[in-house]
């Protein structure tokens, strides 16, 4: 039994071996020495072979009968045989051998290395030829080694390192360079897949890898960076990207699959790459895990840092790892670690580079760089819209898309959060660094993965704060990082938080950059504004409430730094308005339907607007943006903006007088008096150099082009300049100008000859813009119809010639809708009226004088709504001032005067009209005058038909004016204009009396008129407004301005003391308008200093900031006219109610002298004001010379504030050596010698005062700092303060006020009790200053006698007169017209270069608006806020050269330049004095050196509102 169940197992076994298959194959395949077997046989015997090997099974073969062959194939012969096919077929056997005597190979160590390098070498780099005849073969072996895997026999191999390093090599190198291959045929995929495969394999069942293999494998993806090797952000050039393939190379690819498919053991392989490389460097050399921060060397490397080599390979390794988060993330969690702690190092280099590389891994940023910065074309057509944006700009190659396939801040979180904290690194490059990363990762959302809700705030908040850093480079990253965003980005990411006008919101903080002290940040800032904007202007039009509270405010904020008064500001902002905001190429020519737009959206006709696939008016949508851009500009940039047009006039005039005097030099060789030619010459360059940033600079350009002498280029300027060239035409002059400059032998003359040229052309007003304008005033469409009437009004006031082609249609409007009893003009029809008023007034012969349109004049006239519609009516009615014009006027003063009373239908109507006639045909109205003036002073101004209520408001705004305000102020204005109408002088001066004495009592009554009832309170600060106004204007004549005595002067000046806000500021901002346009005397600007105690902060900031501009136009202009100012102003304070010698009173006075100290003293003109101060003690008051003593208080206290502002500001004092003299109309001369030494020897101040005067100082430095750079302090450069808001002191808070009742008799000092018992003021009035007012109606007149002692008009200039034409005007033969000509805008006038105390240009018409006048109303608005100017902007000169001085010059201005100064050791002495109330330090005789100043603590702002923003001054209006 046993011996049956052995059998068993035998038979089983006899079963087997017979199923077992043999080898068929007994060919010979070797050889010996000698006898070789032929070519031809040896592959037919391969090949038989290599196809009885394919068919065997692994599991049916008997491997032993595969020992003989694999012995064969495996001989010398073979494996080294000559012909590549016997090569390729033996290779496919092998691996056929291989596969079935798997997992033992039938191949000893030797053949086995044999083998494998005839793979490695031979068989496999033959796939790189598809077109090779054994492809299949090499095919063959590659898909067996990979799917048998038996590519692991070659670890086997003895130093197979070697074959390792060649196999990754070839198939890296191979698969790239394959696409170049001689054939030009691409690799197969199968092929690139099962060479993948291969190394995967290799990687994932080796138990090591050689470090040679590691560096190949990580070598590729520096495939990814761009030609040419790793470049710094900073180096890499824009059109870079361009030469990046767009797809990722096959060897990257390949390397990347092998990280993704063996994570774990490639994560170790490259930790220990890394940790070669990062730790060797950072760790040894770094103290990587080191802190240092309370050390200040934060740039500093250490003197054992690392080398430049080790820095070099470490870049390397940063830009592998960025690359490599972009690929395989996965195989980097080793190496975070030791890039978080570069970020610890103390070597600021290590951390530099460890925040760029952790920033562009979090944004997805790999070796090629960041993606290439959106497009913002302002100037394409049709607009953007934000939903047509796509997502992204369309990717130029997939190496520079941020990809980041995982979250960095959840996988590494740890790293994340040091990375943040970098944003308060020590070192301004790192956080510069820090900055463009975030913009970066916040624009790419982290590679596309996205970021948490409060990630992302943190990011933008830190760009916001990046953007107010201290280092110049820093705000620069934070602006150019903002420019990596698309538009759609910047408005759902940056915008979210808030738009350009919330303050601390990212935008707000990018439009403060506009006024940034560095040039690249303005420039920078302001460009990346203007285009968003031009960008979103489409949107902005469609009223889109997003980019509506993102983007409305930027030209506001761009048009603001005008008054920043930097010629360099100037420039950039007119650059970024003609390039930016409404571009000159904008829009473009129409294209074909279907275009893509250059913003990156395809515009379907559905989309765009109409016709914009065949045809669309340029001129009309140009004009549209423009109206679109002065719609959303607030009061400030409004009144910036419309400067920057008034000057364009009188630019081009500038510019074509350039061009003659280059004509006239002809290249250096000029016709004629060649000397004569080149001084011209020379004097225009001059002339025009200095509104330039760079004036030397500036000179030598336009001296190049002088001698370039291109005729065309001059054509090409008149054509630019021309109002009678068609914007087109202006256009291709400005392009062909630019290009060819650009082409000429010196093009950096462009950098001057440009501004210029946008300064001079008609670009924003142009004449084919006029109708649009003209439409859009009618029709008020999309709500533009305010700006439309507003730029038309300007120009018409500034360049009526543009309207030379459109009067006639003006002419027919008005016409058409004229009103009648019972139909009313439509309200635009008024600006239309303007318009053709100043058109009238410089071309009168051009309008119609046919019968329609004169009576559809007196239709306004009789009925015109609003009221002022019948002053411009008449303006236009009597422009030609003949025979014709007066015949009219009769007529419609037989009508006026038909119903001649209150009551009467369109009363108001009549009464602005009759008001116009007195001024401009007083002639006609003489006989009705008794009659009219009746009417309005007796039926108007002297009833109160409304009953005064306490519920009444102090201030109404101008629509809710009741009729009978509007009617007393027009009564008001017909008689003063009476007056003004008035040509003969003795009648003039007699009807002054009346009228001043009326004016007088609504200042002295606070506007209150009728004894028997009160006036509503909103009526009287109407009425004692315009009463302060008008008396302004009255005194513009020399006539009428001597018969303002002091007394009434000083009344007049505590008008900017009324307790009404709007009173207050309409007042002030009348008197600068008058002060800029030289129509008032100096003495004018002592009325300004009263607002030391101005409740409203922002407004003081603005009277400040024009005090300031003033201050230094004057110095720059070498007159001494604020300073002589100090003599008038303490007389002004002795005489102010308020005054008292106690010494809380004296404090208060002492505020108005450190007002203007603090806003008019230098360090420079600190002597002669402290002169004026004291020369005040050598006086007698020639008011009430009874209490000069008030002088000598005041005098010794401005004399002690000087001294103490000195010692605050380390001046050193440099006394005046000069004569400075005093007002004879205010001050006498001293009876006596002995007199006088009395009074300088005593001191009037006091006890007690000087500590709280040094109280006070001190007050001023709780004030906020203005950033930049204070223009007081010699221009050096403030302490950098952190923005903050601190309200400004406005003065103490009494509560108690002086008596009003006045006295006949001469004041005399008012005890505190008396004030303690009167009726306290209102509550604006007790902070605005300290009391009320008591009246003193003594009558002084202010005299001019040559009698007085001839040393109290040392540097008091004359007074000079002018008529229109510029000639002196004699006192006994004064022109009767001065005093009867229409109260019309001038045309814009310059500033003159020499302004004495006493001498105005006399102008008979007035009523500019700021900004478009003359050279100072350039000049006298200034912000101070964050850099102050050095000089104000440039304003619209004459045509040079100037004219030469006639030789005369008063004797302010002699005195202005004086001999050379005496520097004293210290600051002035007191005079021998009693020891009472004397400073302790006037005895300190060692001088003190001069630091830099530190930056005054007024805060200033943008700029100050127009006078006549309440009331308009057009054509001889009294408003």
């Amino acid at each position: 039994m046993a011996r049956r169940r052995d059998e068993v197992p035998e038979e089983e076994d006899q079963e087997m071996e017979e199923e077992l298959v043999t080898l068929e194959f007994d060919e010979p395949l070797s050889w010996r020495a000698g006898k070789p077997i032929v070519t031809g046989e040896l592959l037919r015997r391969l090949e038989k072979l290599s196809k009885e090997l394919v068919d065997l099974d692994q599991e049916t073969i008997e491997k032993e009968s595969l020992n003989h062959v694999a012995k064969e194939l495996a001989s010398p012969h073979l494996l080294s045989h000559r012909e590549p096919g016997v090569k390729a077929f033996v290779a496919a056997c092998v691996v056929d051998i291989l596969k079935l005597c798997a997992p033992e190979a039938p191949f000893t160590p030797k053949q086995l290395k044999e083998i494998f390098s005839l793979f490695v070498k031979t068989v496999l780099p033959a796939l790189w030829d598809p077109t090779n005849a054994y492809n299949a073969q090499h095919k063959y072996v590659l898909t067996s080694l990979a799917e048998v895997k038996s590519i692991l026999l070659i670890n086997d191999v003895t130093n197979s390192e070697e074959l390792l390093l060649h196999l990754f090599s070839s198939f890296f190198d191979g698969i790239s360079g394959s696409s170049q291959a001689a054939s030009g045929e691409q690799v197969a995929k199968d092929v690139e897949f099962h060479m993948t495969d291969i190394l995967v394999t290799l990687v994932e069942e080796s138990p090591s890898l050689p470090p040679a293999v590691l560096d190949v494998i990580m070598a590729q993806f520096l495939r990814a960076a761009p030609p040419g090797g790793h470049k710094d952000k900073a180096d890499v050039n824009g059109k870079q990207t361009t030469l990046l393939p767009k797809d990722e190379p096959e060897a990257y690819v390949m390397a990347k699959t092998v990280c993704n498919s063996c994570p774990e053991k490639m994560a170790r392989y490259v930790g220990q790459y890394f940790s070669e490389v990062i730790m060797d460097v950072s760790g040894n050399n770094g103290h990587a895990n080191g802190h240092k921060d309370d050390e200040d060397s934060d740039d500093e490397d250490g003197g054992g840092g690392p080398s430049e080599s080790d820095f070099k390979e470490l870049r390397k390794a940063h830009q592998l790892l960025r690359e490599l988060w972009r690929a395989a993330p996965a195989v980097l969690p080793n190496v975070i670690p030791q890039v978080d702690a570069e970020l610890s190092a103390d070597n600021f280099q290590l951390r530099l580079l460890a925040t760029e590389t952790l920033g562009d891994m979090i944004a997805g940023i790999g070796a090629a760089g960041p993606p290439p910065p959106p497009v913002l074309d302002p100037a394409s057509y049709p607009p953007l819209k934000l939903n047509d944006e796509g997502q992204d700009n369309p990717p130029t190659s997939i190496l520079t898309t941020p990809i980041s396939p995982l979250s960095f801040a959840q996988t590494h979180s740890q790293a994340f959060h040091n990375f943040v904290s970098r944003r308060n690194d020590k070192s301004p490059q790192i956080r510069a660094a820090w900055t463009t990363a975030v913009g970066y990762i916040v624009s790419t959302s982290a590679g596309g993965i996205g970021l948490s809700r409060e990630d992302e705030s943190v990011f933008i908040n830190g760009l916001r704060d990046k953007m107010n850093d201290s280092d110049e480079k820093v705000r620069l990253a934070a602006v150019k990082a903002i420019e990596t965003f698309s538009f759609r980005d910047i408005i759902t990411k940056l915008a979210a938080t808030g738009g350009v006008n919330k303050e601390g919101s990212i935008l707000f903080t990018l439009a403060d950059r506009c006024r940034d002290k560095r040039p690249s940040i303005r420039v920078e800032a302001m460009a990346l504004l203007g285009k968003l904007w031009g960008v979103g202007s489409g949107e902005l039009a469609a009223g889109l409430e997003t980019i509506t509270s993102a983007l409305s405010g930027i030209p506001s904020r761009i048009f603001n730094v005008f008054y920043a008064n930097e010629p360099e500001l100037n420039v950039l902002l007119e650059r970024v308005e003609l390039e930016c905001l409404v571009p000159l190429s904008f829009p473009p020519p129409p294209k074909a339907k279907g275009t893509k737009s250059v913003n990156g959206n395809s515009q379907s006709q559905s989309q765009s607007q109409p016709a914009t696939d065949s045809t669309y008016d340029q001129d009309r949508v140009r004009a549209e943006r423009i109206l679109l851009l002065v719609k959303g500009l607030d009061e400030g940039a409004r009144k910036a903006f419309h400067a920057l047009q008034g000057q364009q006039l009188q630019w081009s005039l500038m510019l074509n007088n350039l061009v003659k005097q280059c004509e006239a030099f002809n290249g250096g060789n000029p016709e004629g008096i060649a000397d004569a030619a080149k001084q011209n010459l020379k004097k225009t360059v001059a002339y025009l150099s200095q509104y330039l940033p760079d004036p030397v600079k500036a000179e030598a350009d336009l001296h190049n082009f002088a001698n370039w002498h291109d005729r065309r280029c001059y054509q090409l300027i008149k054509f630019a300049i021309s109002a009678e060239n068609d914007f087109k035409t202006m256009h291709r002059a400005v392009k062909e100008f630019v290009k060819r400059v650009q082409g000429s032998p010196k093009p950096h003359m462009l950098d001057s000859l440009l501004p210029l040229l946008y300064r001079s052309a008609y670009i924003m007003f142009n004449k084919s813009h006029l109708s649009t304008y003209m439409d859009f005033s009618k029709s008020d469409q999309d709500g533009l119809g305010a700006a439309a009437q507003e730029i038309t009004t300007e120009i018409s006031r500034n360049n009526p010639d543009l309207f030379k082609t459109h009067v006639r249609q003006l002419c027919k409007d008005i016409a058409e809708g004229a009103p009648t009893a019972d139909k009313i003009n439509e309200a635009s029809m008024v600006e239309t009226l303007k318009a053709c008023s100043s058109y009238s007034k410089k071309y009168p012969n051009e309008l119609p004088d046919d019968r329609k349109f004169i009576q559809a004049l007196m239709g306004y006239a009789l009925y015109g709504q609003p009221a002022k519609a019948a002053k411009y009516a008449i303006n236009v009615m009597i422009a030609r001032k003949d025979k014709k014009s007066m015949v009219s006027a009769t007529d419609l003063l037989q009508r006026l005067l038909k119903d001649w009373r209150y009551d009467s239908p369109h009363f108001l109507t009549r009464f602005a009209a009759m008001c116009q006639l007195e001024l401009l045909a007083s002639k006609v109205a003489a006989d009705a005058n008794d009659r009219i003036i009746t009417t309005a002073l007796e039926e108007v101004l002297l009833k109160v038909r409304t009953d005064a209520k306490d519920s009444d408001p102090e201030w109404v705004a101008d629509t809710e004016v009741d009729e009978e305000c509007q009617a007393k102020t027009w009564a008001l204005k017909l008689i003063v204009n009476r007056l003004r109408g008035t040509q003969d002088l003795e009648e003039a001066t007699e009807q002054a009396k009346s009228v001043f004495k009326l004016l007088r009592t609504l200042l002295q009554q606070s506007g209150e008129l009728c004894k028997t009832k009160d006036t509503p309170a909103h009526h009287k600060a109407r009425l004692r407004l315009l009463a302060g106004q008008l008396l302004l204007k009255l005194c513009i004549s020399k006539h009428f301005e001597e018969m303002l005595s002091p007394a009434d002067f000083n009344q007049l000046a505590l008008l900017t003391q009324d307790p009404s806000a709007a009173v207050r500021r309409l007042f002030v901002e009348k008197l600068q308008k008058y002060l800029v346009q030289n129509k008032l005397r100096p003495r004018f600007y002592t009325i300004i200093f009263l607002t030391a105690f101005e409740p409203d902060t922002h407004f003081k900031n603005q009277i400040e900031t024009w005090i300031r501009s003033r201050a230094r136009f004057f110095r720059d202009a070498k007159q001494s006219v604020m300073e002589s100012t100090m003599g008038r102003l303490i007389s002004l304070l002795a005489h102010h109610p308020d005054y008292s010698t106690e010494p809380d009173d004296l404090v208060d006075h002492a505020r108005y002298l450190l007002y203007y100290v603090s806003n008019v003293a230098t360090e420079a003109n600190f002597g002669m004001i402290f002169k004026y101060a004291e020369r005040v003690k050598q006086t007698r008051d020639a008011l009430a010379p009874s209490e000069s003593e008030r002088l000598y208080v005041i005098s010794d206290l401005a004399q002690t504030v000087l001294k103490k502002w000195q010692d605050k500001k380390n001046w050193i004092f440099q006394a005046y050596p000069g004569k400075v003299g005093l007002p004879v109309g205010l001050y006498m001369v001293l009876p006596s010698h002995d007199v006088a030494q009395e009074i300088a020897e005593k001191q009037f101040l006091p006890e007690g005062l000087d500590e709280q005067l040094d109280n006070l100082l001190k007050s001023v430095d709780k004030k906020k700092k203005r950033k930049g750079t204070d223009e007081r302090a010699d221009g050096q450069p403030a302490q950098k303060k952190v923005r903050t808001l601190v309200p400004k002191p406005a003065g103490r808070v009494k509560s108690t006020a002086k008596a009003k009742t006045p006295s006949k008799k001469a004041a005399t000092k008012v005890s505190r009790s008396k004030k303690a018992t009167a009726s306290s003021p209102a509550a604006d009035s007790a902070d605005r200053r300290r009391s009320g007012r008591s009246k003193k109606n003594s009558s002084y007149i202010e005299r001019d006698s040559s009698e007085d002692d001839e040393d109290m008009l040392a540097g008091v200039a004359e007074w000079d007169y002018y008529d229109k034409t510029g000639k002196p005007v004699q006192d006994e033969e004064q022109d009767s017209s001065d005093l009867s000509e229409p109260d019309e805008d001038p045309e814009p006038k310059p500033e003159p270069e020499a302004m004495n105390e006493d001498k105005v240009e006399e102008e008979e018409e007035e009523g500019e608006a700021p900004g478009e006048g003359d050279e100072s109303e350039l000049s006298d608005i200034e912000e101070d806020e964050e850099a102050p100017a050095s000089t104000p902007p440039p304003p619209p000169p004459p045509p040079p050269p100037p004219p030469k001085t006639n030789g005369r010059r008063g004797r302010s201005a002699a005195t202005s330049s004086p001999p050379k100064t005496k520097t004293l050791t210290s600051r002035p002495a007191a005079k021998a004095n009693a020891s009472k109330g004397k400073s302790p330090a006037a005895s300190k005789t060692k001088a003190k050196p001069a630091p830099k100043p530190r930056p005054a603590p007024t805060r200033s702002t943008r700029s100050r509102r127009a006078a006549a923003a309440q009331d308009e001054d057009e054509n001889g209006d009294s408003d």
